[in-house]
């Protein structure tokens, strides 16, 4: 297990910075028959990485999203505020995932690199089967052993999407399945941990046959994905301020004077999980009640990583940019809704956005070696999503308390009392 999380970014970067270093010496005094033949072998190396993590990516969805729709309950209380969250995660999702799209058109941080196709690839036509009849149809399963074994990723959230319901309704008759996929999830997400104890090697593989080949002016791209993306992040922190001004008016900064330390934690530990027992106290003492916070705040950590999507379609379109390769805006609209139902099934997971853009690159004829270019700069952007998700979702939480008319604080920000209740 990854006992100091902070060393092991550490040892990502130093991996990073050696393949770099590998790369570049073979560009610059290697024969072109040795450097073909280094590539190999690096590619080798970063192929087998890139086949464990694509094996976690139908089961692990699977088990994750079965098991929180399964926790909704069968209450008509819970049912209507489970809805209400639904709907606004639904409505940030479209946001979050149109602004990574606009700002990496707009940034264009892929664009330059020029990296060959893999040979495989050929000259894959982008959306020819893309049309409404296809994704409509091609959503529903006809086999989930099927769906399972060929990582679909569409027909597995459409399976789970039933399956939670089923068990929902199936109440306390369905306790002992309930808590088996739950454990599911648990051991795909011990199995991710193990994957990506491999995450050096795979990294300095990567970078390694990507600067041999290419050479070192291949990273300069990485700074520029790195600045672009936490823009995007400056935009959606702002659109999120303004939400919550809108909401609270003058109640605002005591919101964000709360929000301040599990963000810190968030973003420092690269984790937003890390940060949920405080930002659990920070809303409750804000004056949310807390039968909203129990309930919408982990449907949030599970649907509702608003900076994870924005990621997304930013990653995504990088790596198109990275490759060459031209999208049209009906496949990016497409792209944008799979990758939204992909987010859902693994949103609680570490790096769990690499295995989203695993799961549906390959669809749209996107190269999945290019998510190894952004692995070596994950944990700096990681950092960024999770602190910024943790704003997310204590928006999410104030807006279905407001939406519920439920109590919260007196204009004067004093909530003490509220604070002292909820205990």
């Amino acid at each position: 297990m990854i006992s100091n999380p902070k060393r092991f970014s550490w040892i990502i970067f130093g991996s990073l910075a050696f393949g770099a270093l590998v790369g570049f010496v073979l560009n610059a005094t290697a024969q072109t028959a040795t450097i073909e033949g280094a590539t190999t072998v690096f590619r080798t190396i970063s192929t087998v990485f890139l086949n464990l993590i694509k094996m976690v990516v139908a089961p692990l969805i699977f088990a994750t999203l079965t098991s929180g729709i399964a926790s909704f309950g069968d209450g008509k209380s819970v049912l209507r505020v489970g809805g209400k969250a639904m709907l606004w995660f639904l409505g940030a999702s479209v946001i979050s995932l149109g602004l990574g799209t606009t700002m990496a058109l707009l940034l264009q941080p892929g664009a330059g690199l020029d990296i060959p196709l893999p040979l495989d690839m050929g000259d894959a036509a982008l959306g020819s089967e893309l049309s409404a009849e296809h994704v409509i149809t091609g959503a529903f399963p006809i086999s989930v052993v099927n769906a399972l074994a060929t990582n679909n990723i569409l027909q597995i959230v459409v399976f789970s999407v039933f399956a939670g319901l089923g068990l929902s309704a199936m109440g306390e008759r369905a306790a002992t399945l309930r808590r088996s996929i739950s454990e599911l999830a648990d051991l795909m997400l011990t199995i991710t941990t193990y994957v990506m104890l491999f995450a050096p090697l795979g990294v300095f593989a990567a970078v390694a046959g990507t600067v041999a080949k290419e050479g070192i002016s291949v990273l300069g791209s990485l700074a520029w994905l790195v600045i672009g993306y936490y823009m995007a992040l400056a935009v959606l922190i702002a659109v999120l301020v303004v939400i919550g001004w809108l909401m609270l008016r003058g109640r605002l900064p005591s919101l964000l004077s709360l929000l301040r330390e599990p963000a810190t934690i968030a973003f420092s530990t690269s984790s937003s999980e890390a940060a949920y027992p405080r930002l659990l106290n920070a809303l409750e003492r804000f004056g949310v009640p807390p039968r909203i916070v129990s309930l919408v705040l982990p449907l949030g950590y599970s649907f509702n990583l608003d900076a994870s999507m924005t990621y997304c379609t930013f990653a995504s379109l990088f790596i198109a940019q990275a490759y060459g390769i031209h999208m049209p805006l009906g496949t990016i609209i497409v792209m944008m809704l799979m990758l939204m139902l992909a987010s859902k099934g693994i949103a609680a997971v570490p790096r769990g956005s690499l295995i989203a853009l695993a799961a549906v690159l390959p669809q749209f004829g996107l190269p999945e070696g290019g998510i190894l270019l952004l692995l070596g700069v994950d944990h700096l952007l990681n950092m960024g999503r999770s602190g910024t998700n943790v704003l997310g979702n204590a928006v999410a939480v104030v807006a279905v308390s407001r939406w519920e008319n439920d109590e919260t604080p007196d204009e004067s920000g004093d909530n003490s009392k509220l604070a002292a209740n909820t205990r």
